[in-house]
């Protein structure tokens, strides 16, 4: 079997997925140790017979439903590869709207806690883009913590990672930027069984209230860990912008507004603190 054959093969088995020809192409570079330019330029080079089951392999796995970052172990956020696993979320270009609201602050230094990190996507992306930054991530599951730490490590990212839950790892300290992906879906939502969140873990998803438990509580919470002035940029569900926008307006935030993801639902809204 060659490279080119392989590759028709695989979109034939994922034919009816959500995406069978990108899954097909990353399952066989994987696999077969190439890049795509050589998978797309070179289809005719045979794939020797352990790449071959090992293709036939991840494409059994995909069928069966599990994401492909898992399969591959890695994903890319923000233009980062970042190792995944099933104990966090898998990061998702929508959280780059997080990201670019954060980079278009003043590039002043300053120090930003990041909560609820999973495998440390925001944390690290931040302090990619500005090194003057000095950051903390902050995971309640040690699993996902020592994962964070681990593509800290790997991308030389000036951010300290902490075990525990919200903001009790950071007691007595103040940020000028906290950011965070928290929990937002309704545990009755029906989406929950499908696609990969049905590999990812539920307490990285699900918040009572109809998903705004976990919401509610950062800004309740926040301006005790902000400067002043101090911003705080919350990533929610697409139909939580305004309930979010309320919170914030009544918790005493100013200039509070929902900016839009790549797909133009309200994915994030952010505020900025000033004591009183």
């Amino acid at each position: 079997m060659t490279l080119l054959e392989a590759l028709k093969w695989g979109r034939a088995a994922l034919a009816g997925g959500e995406s069978p020809d990108i899954d097909a192409q990353l399952l066989l570079m994987q696999a077969a140790k190439v890049s795509r330019t050589t998978l797309l330029a070179f289809g005719e080079r045979p794939l020797a017979p352990q790449a071959q089951a090992q293709f036939e392999g991840y494409i059994a796995r995909r069928q069966n439903g599990e994401p492909v970052a898992h399969i591959l172990g890695e994903q890319e956020f923000y233009g980062l590869a970042l190792e995944v696993n099933p104990h966090t979320l898998i990061p998702r270009p929508d959280t780059e709207t997080l990201v670019d609201l954060a980079l278009a602050l003043p590039e002043a230094p300053l120090r930003f806690l990041d909560l609820g990190t999973g495998t440390g996507a925001i944390a690290i992306a931040i302090s990619h883009h500005r090194p003057a930054w000095q950051g903390v991530a902050v995971d309640a599951i040690a699993e996902a913590a020592a994962l964070a730490g681990r593509n800290v490590q790997r991308h030389q990212a000036k951010v300290e990672v902490c075990q525990g839950s919200w903001f009790m790892p950071v007691r007595g300290q103040r940020f000028g930027l906290i950011v965070s992906n928290p929990p937002y879906i309704d545990p009755v939502d029906p989406h929950l069984g499908q696609g990969d969140v049905r590999f990812e873990p539920l307490s990285a998803l699900i918040a009572e209230e109809a998903g705004l438990a976990d919401l509610r509580y950062l800004v309740e919470q926040a301006p005790a860990y902000l400067e002043s002035p101090g911003w705080l940029m919350l990533e929610h569900g697409y139909d939580q912008g305004a309930a979010v926008r309320q919170l914030m307006s009544e918790r005493g935030f100013e200039l509070v507004r929902s900016e839009r993801d790549l797909g133009g639902q309200e994915r994030v809204t952010l505020g900025q603190w000033q004591d009183k």
